[in-house]
């Protein structure tokens, strides 16, 4: 039986290479394991908590959508899907949010950070909080536990969701039986927090972020901001500190990997370092910036092959959410 794994992504703003290499590309090369079944979706009702534009709202989701497609995900393949067309999911979260101990969503990642913000400011603890942005944990895992997801590949920061969902599961197993699987996370230690422009954790948040398809001009130029030290030219350079290196070593091939690790030993400008990441990048990310600004031109496209998706997904959530409601008692 194949195993499940599942990645969504919140459309608050440009999928940026932090998004790539922390989830989008673990994502899609676990895809391609014959042992898998892989679900993503496009996490619209999460970014609600934060976008209240509606066109705002509805362009940054079908970008998301957009980036997956361009990106080489086959929709015929995986089930491919939009949050908010699947009703099952929110049902659910409703079910989960009486097994979920308030205590537990006081430490989520999120929420916690903005209440030491606010009071290091001297800010009521909850200003700025909405019901949402305090409950989305519990969303996110019924978005996981919805389709019995048993890996769910995701950014270092993103490790205590799973875990919550993990919690909550057992929460409800514990009283009812064995329902739910208790997924796992997979990351990719070597790129899990990827350094911005500044040299902070790439972020949108930060505004240090690299937009995945940025055209040709503006990528040369946003790397060309990237944070270097002062090492001259001629001098040695550890490749495996170097966040220009890091990057590289995503778009590269093997050849030109080697041969870029030399020079850094033998000793490389970082203004020649940045041209050839330039170039490494420019290339890969040709195709799939054509293919995604064809789809952004093509809503309608997009909407199709979510809407597909979604009868895929509902013919595993509606069938199970049935289960779950036996189980707590609101069927005879």
């Amino acid at each position: 039986m194949k195993k499940t794994i599942l990645t969504g992504i919140k459309p608050t703003g440009q999928v940026h290479l932090g998004n790539y290499m922390g989830a989008i590309k673990p994502a899609l090369g676990l895809a391609q394991v014959q042992d898998y079944q892989a679900a993503y979706f496009v996490a619209d009702y999460h970014a609600l908590t934060k976008t209240h534009d509606a066109e705002e709202f509805r362009q940054l989701s079908y970008g998301i959508a957009a980036t997956w497609l361009a990106l080489g995900l086959d929709p015929e393949k995986a089930i491919f899907y939009r949050q908010s067309d699947v009703p099952e999911i929110f049902e659910l979260n409703w079910v989960l949010s009486c097994f979920s101990p308030k205590g537990l969503m006081n430490r989520a990642h999120a929420y916690k950070s903005m209440v030491d913000s606010n009071q290091a400011s001297g800010k009521d603890a909850d200003l700025g909080v909405n019901m949402g942005l305090f409950n989305y944990p519990i969303l996110m895992a019924a978005d996981i536990l919805m389709f019995k997801t048993d890996i769910v590949p995701v950014g270092k920061d993103q490790i205590q969701h799973v875990e919550i969902a993990r919690d909550i599961a057992e929460h409800f197993n514990n009283n009812y039986g064995e329902t739910f699987i208790l997924p796992e996370y997979q990351i990719q230690e070597d790129t899990a927090v990827l350094p911005g422009l500044d040299g902070r954790k790439m972020s949108k948040s930060y505004h240090n972020t690299i937009p995945l398809f940025a055209e040709s001009k503006n990528l040369q130029k946003l790397i060309n901001k990237i944070k270097t030290d002062s090492l001259p030219p001629e001098a040695p350079k550890n490749p495996d500190e170097s966040i220009l290196f890091t990057l590289y070593k995503e778009f590269a091939s093997p050849d030109e990997i080697a041969q870029m690790k030399l020079q850094y030993l033998s000793g490389i400008g970082w203004g020649e370092a940045k041209k050839e990441l330039f170039n490494v990048m420019n290339n890969f990310l040709e195709e799939p910036r054509e293919k995604y600004n064809e789809l952004m031109s093509s809503p309608e496209r997009i909407d199709a092959i979510l809407k597909e998706g979604a009868e895929k997904a509902r013919a595993v959530s509606s069938p199970f959410l049935k289960e779950i409601k036996n189980k707590v008692g609101f069927y005879a």
